[in-house]
């Protein structure tokens, strides 16, 4: 009786260690080192399961139209934060600190940024009033989002139209 109590004490950590979130740290470094070997930039985005903004952007870059446009240039990440009740354990551990870091802390979800393979910021959600884009809707939004992820990785004019088509259509 007492091992097989030992057993299912064992079994049941297992199972919590493999379901836990890898660390923040570890999932940027991931991209970073997969970037630098690819020659890419990195898009890091800070999201949670509940955002359903986040959920319209993932779907968003993940269509056949627009997928091989984003990782043709860029490494994707996900970076789980703000998590809510039993959902908490959903969120990579320092993810919010790392967004913090980068200035997102009171941004809202989807958090964004394009780093290149050293980890330096080549752009941000943030439009020029200091607003986050989030997951671009409006013609501003999707226009700024494009020429933010152009500027980090040029594109060409029919890659943008892409882009603007899927993100700017009412879903």
């Amino acid at each position: 009786m007492k091992y097989s109590k030992i057993v299912l004490v064992a079994a049941l950590l297992f199972f919590q260690w493999g379901m836990a979130q890898e660390k923040a740290d570890v999932v940027i470094n991931n991209a970073l080192t997969e970037a630098k070997a690819a020659k890419k930039n990195v898009l890091l985005v800070f999201h949670a399961s509940w955002c359903k903004w986040c959920k319209m952007m993932e779907k968003n870059m993940n269509l056949p139209e627009t997928q091989p446009i984003f990782d043709k240039r860029f490494v994707t990440a996900y970076i789980d934060v703000q998590e809510r009740g039993e959902k908490k354990a959903l969120e990579n551990p320092g993810g919010q600190e790392l967004m913090n870091k980068f200035k997102g802390e009171n941004a809202g979800l989807p958090f964004w940024l394009v780093l290149n393979s050293k980890g330096e910021v080549l752009a941000d959600s943030f439009n020029a009033k200091g607003e986050n884009l989030g997951s671009p809707a409006t013609q501003d939004e999707v226009f700024d989002f494009i020429a933010k992820l152009g500027k980090a990785s040029p594109l060409t004019k029919e890659e943008s139209q892409k882009i603007q088509n899927v993100f700017m259509k009412k879903n």
